[in-house]
């Protein structure tokens, strides 16, 4: 089967159902794993180049309605008859969900029930650990800082908040991405603050600009120095891969609780 994927998230799908031999062509941001990096490339995932995916004749498109400006990308498959597939998760059970979905289009449905079953015990044995956390953090994430952006309740980041001990000071919103201002940061007062910026490598991230930002000395994060700059693919990208994320936070706020993070992936590791 010939697939090409259009975004970074459901690439890591196919690496999860062992389907990345069947990919002849993925979107510009996909990185992962580096074992896709020779693939041809059919442009960023707001602006794929639909000419050339029709022109590789694939069996399967792989598209996505997690962040807004992708409908275009779909609208452009309906236009051609491209075969595909859209995902659109904002929680966890929805990525899991997906795998099982995906595993149904490509044949895989045994592996895909296998990854799902320790992707779903892994959260179970996390949210326990996360239920004896006697003082869970306050967490701010965000997204984005000119203007700022961060999760709201919708979001899967609310969930890895709560399973790696801790909440989203932005919970309350109901939507799955909250513009606010820094001022309203300051007033839900976070304990840590995780910087991920949506597009950005880490080494471009400066959390000492955080600090000088607007009665940022008010603000506990501020003050104890709990100023997280935290890979995007691992906390902004919906597939099975936030489950790295989480062990990295969860050790990061709670080393007495939960497992060391071992940087490997808990999907992967046998």
């Amino acid at each position: 089967m010939r697939l090409i994927s259009i975004c970074p998230s459901n690439t890591e799908l196919l690496a999860y159902l062992d389907m990345l031999d069947h990919l002849i062509a993925i979107d510009n941001c996909s990185d992962w794993p580096s074992s896709i990096t020779h693939l041809p490339r059919v442009g960023p995932d707001l602006h794929i180049n639909m000419e050339k995916v029709a022109a590789l004749k694939p069996d399967l498109v792989l598209a996505s309605l997690s962040v807004p400006g992708m409908e275009r990308n779909i609208e452009e498959l309906q236009k051609r008859n491209i075969p595909h597939l859209v995902f659109a998760p904002n929680s966890l059970e929805d990525i899991a969900n997906d795998l099982l979905r995906l595993g149904e289009a490509l044949g895989q449905q045994a592996k895909a029930n296998e990854v799902v079953h320790r992707y779903r015990s892994f959260i179970e044995q996390y949210r326990q650990l996360a239920d004896s956390v006697i003082q869970p953090a306050r967490l701010y994430w965000e997204w984005w800082p000119k203007p700022i952006f961060t999760p709201g309740s919708a979001n899967w980041l609310s969930e890895i908040s709560q399973l790696a001990g801790g909440s989203n000071i932005f919970a309350d919103m109901p939507q799955a991405n909250v513009q606010t201002d820094w001022s309203e940061v300051v007033k839900r007062n976070p304990s840590h603050i995780c910087l991920v910026w949506v597009g950005v490598q880490t080494k471009k991230m400066n959390k000492e600009a955080v600090k000088k930002r607007l009665e940022a000395e008010n603000v506990d994060a501020v003050c104890a120095d709990r100023i997280y700059v935290l890979e995007e693919s691992l906390y902004c990208r919906p597939s099975p891969r936030l489950l790295a994320g989480l062990k990295k936070l969860a050790a990061l706020l709670h080393p007495s609780v939960f497992p060391m993070d071992d940087g490997q992936d808990p999907l992967l590791t046998k």
